[in-house]
């Protein structure tokens, strides 16, 4: 039975063309999105927190496919949602500029990879590798390699390109290897550059998985931690506080990152300007580096 609250939300929904629906769209496969990576467990609490608090519901769609692609923008395009919220963008990724086409109102977590009028709201991942760079240096360390994020996302980009001017300004050569974002991916980037360099004395990973990965890594080739090689990760994840030792990193907020999208996008659905937003990092300072 409808009560007199549903009739009067139908009533009303249908006079304003509303849904009350907003879809967060995932650009990535179930595995990643269900992984133990907390970011996107953070921004999908967090959006869905903000908007329970204006009694709007959250649509997750997951786009990891060419198949999943169009089945999402087939979704949106039928009126389904009454906006879109984009997380984890990549370089080949079709939707941000599907999405702009259907002038549906989207705002993006992270800068879009691809060259798209579309709001955002990101970090500022530059000042964010620069900060843990010049921390090790700070701290002596002379051979300071990188474990950089995925190359065709911004965020990876982005951190890449904060590790690389800190040591062009300071002399010193990069050291490059490629993850993922993945704990995996890190523990493998660790072996490559102990056996490209193994005078190597510290190294910044572009996110934490990854930094404990590396850790792992360090540990199986007999390096001690901080003393032969120090380690600074980026995001700040629960886990950073429980690794051995503890590790250093930027803190990265996703959660305050996830609300703000939220509130940006309820700007828009209200008729308000397209607004982006780039928040500060900050280093948390622990005992691996």
């Amino acid at each position: 039975m409808v009560t007199w609250s549903g009739r009067y939300w139908i009533m009303r929904n249908l006079a304003t063309q509303r849904t009350n629906s907003v879809a967060l769209v995932v650009s990535e496969s179930p595995n990643r999105v269900f992984s133990d990576d907390p970011m996107f467990s953070t921004v999908i609490r967090s959006a869905s927190l903000e908007l329970e608090a204006v009694n709007k519901q959250v649509v997750l769609l997951l786009a990891g496919s060419p198949e999943s692609h169009a089945r999402v923008e087939n979704y949106i395009a039928g009126g389904h949602v009454d906006g879109v919220m984009l997380v984890s963008s990549h370089g080949a990724d079709p939707l941000p500029v599907a999405l702009t086409r259907l002038r549906v109102p989207v705002i993006s977590y992270g800068r879009p990879a691809v060259p798209v009028t579309m709001p955002y709201v990101d970090s500022d991942n530059v000042a964010g590798a620069s900060l843990a760079v010049r921390h090790l240096l700070e701290r002596g360390r002379r051979r300071i390699a990188t474990i950089a994020g995925p190359l065709d996302m911004i965020g990876g980009q982005d951190r890449l390109a904060g590790y690389r001017e800190v040591l062009r300004d300071s002399d010193r050569r990069s050291i490059i290897a490629v993850g993922d974002f993945t704990r995996e991916s890190g523990a493998v980037a660790m072996r490559q550059l102990l056996a490209d360099d193994p005078e190597l004395d510290a190294v910044f990973a572009a996110n934490d998985l990854m930094a404990i990965g590396a850790m792992h890594a360090l540990r199986q080739a007999g390096r001690r931690i901080p003393e032969e090689v120090a380690i600074v990760g980026y995001d700040d994840i629960e886990a950073a506080r429980y690794t051995d030792p503890p590790l250093t990193t930027i803190r990265n907020p996703h959660a305050e990152q996830a609300a703000t999208m939220v509130r940006l996008l309820l700007g828009l659905l209200g008729g308000g300007p397209a607004e982006t937003v780039i928040m500060p990092t900050e280093l948390v300072v622990r005992a691996s580096s």
